[in-house]
């Protein structure tokens, strides 16, 4: 297998195992121990306790959280993904009290592979389409 269909394969399981089901139990056979990761919400962490905290933290105010990958783009040891994230908002989120409504974003994650496995991961994410959800 040559190493931009690795690559692929990690990001879905980065989404589907990591963040879908949600298991971190995943995050060292996907992440870098020193991984550094900037989240659509622009959260920054370094680590894999770091990320963990970041996913139990999104899955906890947003219930039957969702990262769907509507495409994807690899070249080398890098991996571009057009993204939607979607989930209930059943806990305080950006500032906003639980509202019961499903909320979802569009984003652009940008993987860094380095020996297999990810070592760097920026995410953008629509933020003011999301606040705007959360307002409404």
């Amino acid at each position: 297998m040559d190493a931009s269909r690795h690559h692929e394969l990690q990001v879905g399981r980065f989404y589907d195992e990591i963040w879908n089901r949600p298991d971190t139990t995943v995050i060292p056979e996907v992440l870098a121990p020193d991984v550094t990761f900037r989240g659509s919400l622009g959260d920054v962490r370094t680590g894999h306790a770091e990320f963990a905290d970041y996913v139990r933290t999104v899955t906890g105010a947003l219930a039957d959280y969702r990262c769907d990958i509507v495409s994807l783009v690899a070249s080398g040891d890098q991996v571009a993904a057009r993204m939607m994230f979607s989930g209930v908002h059943r806990a305080p989120f950006l500032g906003f009290a639980p509202t019961g409504r499903r909320v979802s974003w569009a984003g652009a994650a940008f993987f860094t592979f380095g020996g297999g496995l990810v070592g760097d991961l920026w995410v953008l994410g629509d933020l003011h389409g999301l606040r705007g959800q959360l307002e409404a």
